[in-house]
């Protein structure tokens, strides 16, 4: 056996594994397959690349779509592009790409054309219209499932540029109340653990941006016994991290004490080099939900001398013999040295990809080109499938509790 079918049956035992935690996605699959309603159309899956979204491969080509799937380098788990491609699916995925790899990559995605992309941080969507036009001009549609991809897609709507409806899946609350805080916020510390084999209790760990990935992250931390720090530019939501007993102040005013920090904002530029020349020596940068461009990379790479100190921890010493330590080169290091969010958290957030697929195809043709909700019926029967699944109930209502929520 080859190394890549060795790799192959790891990642096909990984897929079965994640399959197991993953009912509500297998349902949707089953009423898709049945109903017929993603049969024949091309599908690009260009989500971070490990067993739970292998899953909604599956099932999107078990519905009769002909999938395709790209993902970046360091966000691709290769046993599970090989099994992938073992099975048959086209994958344009290499973990260890360059940038020029990854963009070579992803034009080849797109050249055969695509009816649906599924998309995570809006790139593939923005180098379609930059460069596949016509492509996008035969498109359904497309999906995005991060805070960080719907803010571009948003603004590119504002200025005319965006040609096709889009689904944000991310701005369902069975996606950003889960994914975003109770996934991505223990991935993202564990990673940090698994990683650098240390500890968090008694550290001071500053979290950057306080929205839902960031107040997961936060949450985490201070379970572990950490002395969360708080930075953010939205006054409700600083207000928010002090009420849930975290220091709020400056990032200039964190600095000083930091041991390691989180970037959780999904913008660029959200540290500083100048903010990280106050830090200690031995600070910790890491990236929670975004990715390398909320660091300061180019100016580390530019004025320090990189070392590989272990997988996933970079030491970059600077002139002055002081070091800085970052994760996973920059990128989220859920995804670049860890295998994502739990199982039973993504069950939710693909499955909203997979009726996300199933809106487009059946009802996009119709919206206007846009950002636009994923339906709260839709998000709700997520919902109650994984309520039922884990034999929970819902409080029945009756005539007399839904007279009292209208009355006035």
């Amino acid at each position: 056996m080859s190394t890549m079918q060795q790799r192959a049956a790891a990642g096909r035992a990984r897929i079965d594994w994640a399959r197991r935690g993953m009912p509500v996605l297998t349902g949707i699959a089953d009423r898709l397959a049945e109903s017929g309603g993603l049969r024949g159309l091309r599908i690009g899956v260009s989500l971070v690349l490990e067993p739970k979204t292998a899953n909604l491969a599956h099932a999107l080509r078990e519905a009769g779509a002909e999938v395709s799937v790209f993902c970046a380098g360091r966000s691709t788990d290769q046993e599970t592009a090989d099994a992938l491609a073992a099975d048959g699916f086209a994958v344009f995925a290499e973990h260890d790409a360059s940038d020029a790899r990854d963009t070579e990559l992803a034009r080849a995605f797109l050249s055969p054309g695509l009816d649906i992309l599924l998309d995570d941080g809006a790139w593939v969507t923005r180098l379609a219209h930059r460069e596949f036009p016509e492509m996008v001009g035969r498109m359904l549609g497309a999906s995005e499932e991060t805070t960080s991809g719907v803010r571009p897609l948003r603004a590119m709507h504002a200025d005319g540029a965006l040609r096709i409806p889009v689904v944000a899946v991310n701005d369902a609350r069975t996606k950003y109340l889960f994914d975003n805080v109770y996934g991505t916020g223990q991935s993202c510390v564990m990673t940090l653990l698994d990683v650098t084999n240390l500890q968090l209790a008694g550290r001071v760990v500053v979290v950057v941006g306080y929205g839902w990935v960031g107040s997961g992250v936060a949450r985490h931390a201070a379970a572990l016994g950490a002395d969360v720090v708080v930075t953010e530019l939205d006054p409700i939501k600083a207000l928010q991290a002090l009420h849930d007993g975290h220091r709020v102040m400056s990032l200039a005013e964190a600095a000083p004490n930091a041991e390691v920090v989180f970037a959780s904002t999904g913008l660029a530029g959200a540290v500083t080099a100048a903010q990280v020349a106050l830090m200690p020596d031995g600070v910790i940068l890491a990236t929670a939900g975004g990715g390398a461009f909320e660091l300061p990379m180019p100016e580390l790479d530019a004025t320090g001398t990189a070392v590989s100190v272990r997988p996933g921890v970079t030491s970059y010493t600077q002139p002055s013999g002081r070091t800085v330590l970052v994760i996973s080169e920059g990128d989220c290091l859920n995804c670049a040295d860890g295998e994502g969010n739990p199982i039973e958290v993504m069950d939710l957030s693909l499955s909203l990809q997979a009726l996300a697929a199933e809106l487009i195809a059946t009802e996009a043709k119709d919206w206007p080109a846009g950002v636009h909700p994923i339906p709260v019926e839709t998000e709700e029967a997520v919902a109650r499938e994984r309520l039922r699944h884990d034999g929970a109930s819902l409080e029945p209502l009756t005539p007399e509790l839904e007279s009292a929520r209208t009355a006035w």
